[in-house]
């Protein structure tokens, strides 16, 4: 998110460039105008073709040669034929998105649309999954049509790749290629029952080693398997044989492609997620399947293949994009640390989304935490590349809590205003604000935690709830770096963010206080956007060719910001140790004796004693 746009055309925020009006719109990033980057507009020339200036005098003849960008080193000024991009479908859980980079990994055009979360009882949370497929055709749409406004052509756009919000899960009858239901989307609780009772199955402690992933409402397969449960169409659908199973990524490309296509397919990030895939044969396994009470004879999994291949993906079946390949497909955190240039061993990054993920590159092996973390697939280029693994710390809560201060309290009107609500007092006047609206995920993996608010007073004031918001997200930040530490055995000294809260400079400047260690923040937010882009590209011809190249190109970009930390070690020890009281009050909210007593005999077939 963090981005705005004007009449159709990126804003600075995107790619530092302002065209309205045309007249000459200065980089607010880099300082240099447009005149610089060879998109000067009305005021130093007339209108040509395909809506691009045509510069007279001296202007004309640096443009017919070809203007040099002072920061990354690149000529633009005339459309040339060779010059190739790559676009990516980024989508999230409040939004899709729709970028194109240049060859220099900079974004020249990009659409956004919000689309509704519901949240039809207490724990759940929906999609409707057609509105996330249409929202990422509208979004491919409008922004083909600022590329073409550029002067640019569809053939330029080499090939596409997809970064989507894990876990979700949409189920779909593969005979008319419709939805069955509401997406699941990955928040939801409504399965801590069904978590509680997997956990006490003979063989449930052996599941993370199989799979990476401990048991919670987190993964899409208890979720799916509370559907086959309780939703009459979805058991209808798999007892017939033709339930067809995918997190968004699936779904997405399915469609895409033409349901008459029948492209079901997933990568290993997303399968890595599900609790069906071996993080070791990065295939599904029949004990997991079998624990689950699942029978793939009665339901459609997708293949699942590399995050990078020219073919896999099959090709967009329809409109401004007809033809061009998908061949890039990354789970959105896993696409953040592509976008961060994560490729080494021993790199993290936190992105401040909706929820917040730390992922920590462990390299060609996975490593089981034993401080509740969970182990996942990085991602994997194929091409005789090793699959890369990650340490993965979860939080559910992040940007949403922004959002529930503004929608649900009223405190402020646009979420971007709550770093300065929050300036308007000097600390958190004592206030801690648990934001377990979903339990609590790593590394405490509290499923009966509740949102508690401790140590409000007469003095208390919205600016102390705003600051204690924010710091929420900062601590559990710290609690998973520190996890990272122990099962890592490696002291990390930088965390490189992206995502929209890292936006604000007070979450950043907290983030480095509490956690004493120094936080890095690029200039190009777009990382997990661009991370699907590179997936892509990887896998082309003609395009990018390896790590390093990428490396170098993210080296040259101006306008990265480093935040130190400021605050007194004891102090931040204090404030954590007031956190850690907190969270452990907050357990508990959920629990309900009588449950203890519940019929075993009672529960369906779905739930079947499994056997590892």
């Amino acid at each position: 998110m963090g981005e705005s746009q004007t009449n159709g055309a990126a804003t600075n925020g995107v790619n530092g460039t302002h065209d309205v009006n045309g007249t000459n719109g200065t980089n607010g990033t880099n300082g240099t105008t447009n005149g610089t980057n060879g998109t000067t507009n009305g005021t130093n020339g007339t209108n040509g073709t395909n809506g691009q200036s045509k510069p007279n005098g001296l202007w004309k003849s640096l443009w017919n040669n070809g203007l040099t960008n002072g920061v990354n080193g690149h000529t633009n000024g005339n459309r040339r034929e060779n010059e190739w991009f790559i676009g990516s479908i980024d989508q999230g859980t409040t939004s899709s998105r729709f970028l194109i980079f240049n060859r220099f990994m900079d974004p020249i055009a990009s659409h956004q649309i919000e689309f509704e979360n519901l949240y039809p009882e207490s724990g759940w949370h929906e999609h409707d999954a057609y509105e996330l497929l249409n929202s990422v055709e509208a979004c491919i749409e409008r922004a083909m049509e600022q590329f073409a406004y550029k002067g640019y052509s569809k053939s330029q756009v080499k090939a596409v790749g997809i970064t989507n919000q894990r876990e979700t899960t949409v189920c779909w009858d593969k005979i008319t290629g419709e939805p069955l239901c509401n997406a699941v989307v990955w928040p939801d609780t409504r399965t801590k029952d069904i978590v509680r009772d997997l956990k006490n199955y003979p063989g449930a402690h052996k599941i993370p080693e199989l799979c990476g992933l401990p048991l919670s409402t987190y993964p899409s397969s208890v979720k799916l398997v509370w559907l086959l449960q309780n939703n009459l169409a979805v058991r209808r659908a798999y007892e017939d044989c033709r339930l067809a199973f995918g997190t968004v990524d699936s779904w997405l490309i399915y469609r895409l492609n033409g349901k008459e296509n029948n492209v079901h397919v997933t990568d290993t990030t997303n399968a890595s997620r599900t609790m069906f895939m071996n993080l070791h044969t990065l295939q599904y396994d029949d004990r997991l399947l079998n624990f689950f009470g699942i029978d793939k004879a009665k339901v459609t999994l997708p293949k699942i293949v590399p995050s990078s291949d020219p073919e896999a993906f099959g090709k967009i079946a329809n409109g401004a994009l007809a033809g061009v390949r998908i061949a890039g497909c990354l789970g959105d955190q896993s696409s953040a640390l592509v976008g961060q240039c994560g490729f080494k061993p021993g790199q993290a990054k936190n992105t401040y989304g909706t929820g917040c993920f730390l992922l920590y590159n462990c390299g060609d092996k996975p490593v089981l935490s034993k401080y509740g973390l969970l182990a996942t697939v990085a991602f994997d280029f194929g091409k005789g590349r090793k699959p890369v693994y990650a340490l993965e710390g979860s939080i559910a809560v992040g940007g949403s809590g922004v959002k529930f201060l503004m929608n649900n309290l009223g405190f402020i009107r646009d979420s971007t205003k709550v770093g300065e609500l929050a300036e308007t007092v000097k600390d958190n006047g004592g206030v801690v604000f648990v934001t377990a609206f979903s339990g609590l995920f790593a590394p405490y993996w509290i499923d009966d935690a509740k949102g508690t608010i401790f140590g409000i007073t007469q003095h208390t004031q919205r600016g102390h709830i705003a600051r204690a918001t924010l710091e929420a997200t900062c601590f559990q930040t710290r609690a998973i770096l520190e996890a990272m530490e122990k099962d890592s055995k490696h002291y990390l000294e930088s965390l490189a963010v992206d995502g929209g809260m890292s936006n604000s400079d007070l979450t950043m400047q907290t983030q480095a206080d509490i956690s004493g260690i120094r936080v890095e923040r690029p200039a190009m937010r777009e990382t997990t956007a661009l991370g699907a882009a590179i997936a892509a590209g990887l896998a082309v011809e003609g395009c990018w060719t390896d790590f390093d190249q990428l490396i170098e190109l993210t080296r040259k970009k101006a306008g990265r910001r480093v935040f130190e930390p400021h605050v007194d070690r004891k102090k931040a020890q204090r404030m954590y140790r007031h956190w850690e009281r907190a969270v452990d009050m907050s357990r508990g909210w959920l629990r309900d004796d009588h449950l203890d007593e519940e019929d075993q005999s009672s529960r369906p077939d779905i739930l079947r004693q499994p056997t590892l």
